[in-house]
Protein backbone atom coordinates (compact mmCIF):
# COMPACT_ATOMS: atom_id res chain seq x y z
CA UNK A 1 0.00 0.00 0.00
CA UNK A 2 3.33 2.36 -0.40
CA UNK A 3 0.77 4.25 -2.97
CA UNK A 4 -0.57 6.06 -0.14
CA UNK A 5 2.51 8.33 0.26
CA UNK A 6 1.98 9.27 -3.62
CA UNK A 7 -1.08 10.54 -3.67
CA UNK A 8 -3.03 13.42 -2.87
CA UNK A 9 -5.56 13.74 0.25
CA UNK A 10 -8.86 15.81 -0.40
CA UNK A 11 -11.17 17.14 2.34
CA UNK A 12 -14.46 15.11 1.80
CA UNK A 13 -15.60 17.28 4.97
CA UNK A 14 -15.00 21.31 4.73
CA UNK A 15 -15.76 21.80 8.45
CA UNK A 16 -18.04 24.48 7.48
CA UNK A 17 -21.32 22.73 6.45
CA UNK A 18 -22.67 19.76 4.68
CA UNK A 19 -21.60 20.26 0.89
CA UNK A 20 -21.18 17.52 -1.06
CA UNK A 21 -23.44 15.26 1.07
CA UNK A 22 -26.78 14.38 0.77
CA UNK A 23 -29.61 11.61 2.34
CA UNK A 24 -30.30 12.50 5.71
CA UNK A 25 -28.86 15.73 6.11
CA UNK A 26 -31.37 16.89 9.07
CA UNK A 27 -29.77 14.42 11.11
CA UNK A 28 -26.25 15.39 11.08
CA UNK A 29 -25.15 18.81 11.98
CA UNK A 30 -21.86 20.77 12.51
CA UNK A 31 -20.43 22.22 15.79
CA UNK A 32 -17.28 23.77 16.24
CA UNK A 33 -15.68 22.03 12.82
CA UNK A 34 -17.06 18.31 13.76
CA UNK A 35 -19.81 16.28 11.80
CA UNK A 36 -22.08 15.23 14.13
CA UNK A 37 -24.45 12.41 13.58
CA UNK A 38 -27.46 13.89 15.99
CA UNK A 39 -29.34 11.40 18.14
CA UNK A 40 -32.14 9.99 15.51
CA UNK A 41 -29.68 10.63 12.47
CA UNK A 42 -29.79 7.54 9.88
CA UNK A 43 -27.53 7.87 6.35
CA UNK A 44 -25.96 10.45 4.83
CA UNK A 45 -24.02 10.31 1.30
CA UNK A 46 -21.42 11.80 -0.61
CA UNK A 47 -22.74 13.33 -3.42
CA UNK A 48 -19.91 11.49 -5.32
CA UNK A 49 -19.32 8.06 -6.00
CA UNK A 50 -15.81 6.04 -5.41
CA UNK A 51 -14.32 3.01 -6.54
CA UNK A 52 -10.80 2.84 -5.32
CA UNK A 53 -9.61 4.86 -2.71
CA UNK A 54 -8.64 5.08 0.94
CA UNK A 55 -10.40 6.97 3.65
CA UNK A 56 -9.42 8.52 6.77
CA UNK A 57 -11.05 10.20 9.51
CA UNK A 58 -11.22 10.93 13.47
CA UNK A 59 -14.08 9.79 15.10
CA UNK A 60 -15.59 10.18 18.74
CA UNK A 61 -18.02 7.60 20.21
CA UNK A 62 -20.15 7.93 23.21
CA UNK A 63 -21.21 5.06 25.33
CA UNK A 64 -22.93 2.07 23.34
CA UNK A 65 -22.67 4.55 20.54
CA UNK A 66 -23.46 3.03 16.96
CA UNK A 67 -22.76 4.19 13.41
CA UNK A 68 -20.87 2.84 10.45
CA UNK A 69 -18.68 3.53 7.59
CA UNK A 70 -20.83 2.43 3.86
CA UNK A 71 -18.36 1.92 1.04
CA UNK A 72 -19.82 1.61 -3.11
CA UNK A 73 -23.62 2.08 -1.43
CA UNK A 74 -25.62 3.02 -4.08
CA UNK A 75 -27.60 6.53 -3.15
CA UNK A 76 -30.46 5.52 -0.44
CA UNK A 77 -29.54 2.09 -0.76
CA UNK A 78 -28.96 0.04 2.53
CA UNK A 79 -25.24 0.26 3.79
CA UNK A 80 -24.52 -3.15 4.76
CA UNK A 81 -26.89 -5.32 2.18
CA UNK A 82 -26.22 -3.07 -1.08
CA UNK A 83 -22.81 -1.91 -0.09
CA UNK A 84 -20.78 -2.69 2.37
CA UNK A 85 -20.56 -1.38 6.17
CA UNK A 86 -17.56 -1.04 8.15
CA UNK A 87 -18.63 -1.20 11.91
CA UNK A 88 -18.46 2.31 14.30
CA UNK A 89 -19.49 0.70 17.20
CA UNK A 90 -18.91 0.86 21.39
CA UNK A 91 -19.07 -2.54 21.49
CA UNK A 92 -17.93 -2.74 25.06
CA UNK A 93 -20.64 -0.68 25.74
CA UNK A 94 -23.41 -1.81 28.38
CA UNK A 95 -26.07 -1.86 25.47
CA UNK A 96 -23.82 -4.86 24.32
CA UNK A 97 -23.26 -6.68 27.51
CA UNK A 98 -25.27 -8.30 30.67
CA UNK A 99 -23.82 -10.32 33.70
CA UNK A 100 -24.90 -14.08 33.93
CA UNK A 101 -24.88 -16.15 37.49
CA UNK A 102 -23.33 -19.15 36.30
CA UNK A 103 -24.23 -22.62 38.11
CA UNK A 104 -21.34 -22.45 40.43
CA UNK A 105 -22.32 -18.81 41.46
CA UNK A 106 -19.51 -17.17 39.69
CA UNK A 107 -20.64 -14.32 37.64
CA UNK A 108 -20.03 -14.35 34.16
CA UNK A 109 -19.82 -11.65 31.64
CA UNK A 110 -21.81 -12.19 28.30
CA UNK A 111 -21.71 -10.45 24.72
CA UNK A 112 -24.45 -11.09 22.65
CA UNK A 113 -22.62 -9.43 19.86
CA UNK A 114 -21.53 -11.58 17.10
CA UNK A 115 -17.79 -11.75 15.96
CA UNK A 116 -19.03 -9.40 12.31
CA UNK A 117 -20.68 -7.15 14.82
CA UNK A 118 -17.47 -5.64 16.52
CA UNK A 119 -16.11 -2.53 16.10
CA UNK A 120 -14.24 -2.18 12.72
CA UNK A 121 -16.00 -5.25 11.10
CA UNK A 122 -17.39 -5.27 7.64
CA UNK A 123 -20.47 -6.75 8.44
CA UNK A 124 -21.74 -9.81 8.03
CA UNK A 125 -18.48 -10.26 5.60
CA UNK A 126 -15.38 -10.08 7.82
CA UNK A 127 -15.07 -10.15 11.78
CA UNK A 128 -11.73 -7.39 13.00
CA UNK A 129 -9.45 -8.35 15.26
CA UNK A 130 -10.31 -6.12 18.64
CA UNK A 131 -8.45 -4.39 21.28
CA UNK A 132 -7.01 -1.03 19.27
CA UNK A 133 -10.41 1.02 20.27
CA UNK A 134 -9.60 3.97 22.45
CA UNK A 135 -12.32 4.70 25.50
CA UNK A 136 -15.42 6.15 25.19
CA UNK A 137 -14.82 9.94 24.71
CA UNK A 138 -11.64 9.65 23.02
CA UNK A 139 -10.60 10.45 19.23
CA UNK A 140 -9.74 7.18 17.66
CA UNK A 141 -8.22 7.56 14.23
CA UNK A 142 -9.25 5.09 11.25
CA UNK A 143 -8.54 4.50 7.33
CA UNK A 144 -10.43 2.28 5.43
CA UNK A 145 -8.58 0.99 1.85
CA UNK A 146 -10.72 -0.29 -1.13
CA UNK A 147 -8.20 -1.65 -3.82
CA UNK A 148 -10.46 -3.92 -6.08
CA UNK A 149 -11.88 -6.53 -3.89
CA UNK A 150 -9.25 -5.79 -1.33
CA UNK A 151 -10.27 -4.15 1.60
CA UNK A 152 -8.22 -3.10 4.91
CA UNK A 153 -9.15 -1.28 7.89
CA UNK A 154 -6.45 0.13 10.11
CA UNK A 155 -7.67 1.45 13.31
CA UNK A 156 -5.28 3.65 15.86
CA UNK A 157 -2.15 2.09 13.84
CA UNK A 158 -3.35 -1.41 13.81
CA UNK A 159 -4.57 -3.36 11.12
CA UNK A 160 -7.63 -4.76 12.09
CA UNK A 161 -9.42 -6.39 9.20
CA UNK A 162 -7.47 -6.87 5.71
CA UNK A 163 -9.13 -9.33 3.34
CA UNK A 164 -9.61 -10.12 -0.48
CA UNK A 165 -13.41 -10.18 -0.62
CA UNK A 166 -13.47 -12.81 -4.05
CA UNK A 167 -12.15 -15.26 -1.69
CA UNK A 168 -14.36 -15.40 1.04
CA UNK A 169 -18.05 -16.17 1.98
CA UNK A 170 -19.30 -13.83 4.43
CA UNK A 171 -19.53 -15.13 7.68
CA UNK A 172 -23.36 -14.68 8.60
CA UNK A 173 -24.44 -16.81 6.11
CA UNK A 174 -26.62 -14.38 4.49
CA UNK A 175 -26.40 -13.09 1.08
CA UNK A 176 -24.47 -9.65 0.19
CA UNK A 177 -24.37 -8.66 -2.69
CA UNK A 178 -23.11 -5.07 -2.10
CA UNK A 179 -20.05 -7.00 -1.72
CA UNK A 180 -19.64 -7.36 -5.42
CA UNK A 181 -19.70 -3.57 -5.95
CA UNK A 182 -16.94 -2.15 -7.69
CA UNK A 183 -18.35 1.03 -7.15
CA UNK A 184 -20.55 3.51 -5.45
CA UNK A 185 -21.35 6.35 -2.21
CA UNK A 186 -19.68 6.44 1.06
CA UNK A 187 -22.32 6.72 3.31
CA UNK A 188 -22.30 7.52 7.24
CA UNK A 189 -24.97 5.01 8.70
CA UNK A 190 -26.63 6.17 11.51
CA UNK A 191 -28.06 4.03 14.38
CA UNK A 192 -29.96 6.96 16.41
CA UNK A 193 -27.33 7.40 18.50
CA UNK A 194 -24.96 10.81 18.75
CA UNK A 195 -21.28 9.76 16.99
CA UNK A 196 -18.84 12.53 16.00
CA UNK A 197 -16.24 12.61 13.27
CA UNK A 198 -13.55 15.04 12.04
CA UNK A 199 -10.55 14.90 9.57
CA UNK A 200 -12.75 13.38 6.92
CA UNK A 201 -10.11 12.76 4.19
CA UNK A 202 -10.00 10.88 0.73
CA UNK A 203 -7.54 9.44 -1.63
CA UNK A 204 -8.64 8.91 -4.69
CA UNK A 205 -6.85 5.40 -6.60
CA UNK A 206 -9.58 5.40 -9.63
CA UNK A 207 -8.33 4.18 -12.85
CA UNK A 208 -8.00 7.55 -15.56
CA UNK A 209 -10.22 6.15 -18.58
CA UNK A 210 -7.48 5.87 -21.56
CA UNK A 211 -7.38 8.32 -24.41
CA UNK A 212 -6.40 7.27 -27.89
CA UNK A 213 -2.92 8.83 -29.34
CA UNK A 214 -3.87 10.87 -32.01
CA UNK A 215 -1.64 12.43 -34.83
CA UNK A 216 -1.40 13.69 -38.01
CA UNK A 217 -0.73 10.84 -39.41
CA UNK A 218 -3.80 8.91 -38.32
CA UNK A 219 -6.52 11.73 -37.88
Amino acid sequence: MGILTHAEWKDLFNGKDLSGWAGDTNGYTVENGILVCKKGGKNLYTASEYSDFALQFDFKLEESGNNGIGIRVPMNGHPSRDGMEIQILDHDGKAYHGDAVMADGKTQRLSWLKPWQYHGSVYGIVPAKIGYLKPVGEWNTQTIIVIEDHVQVILNGAVIVDAFLDNLTPVDGSPHPGMKNRKGHIALAGHDDRVEFRNLKLVDYATSPTKPAISSVNE
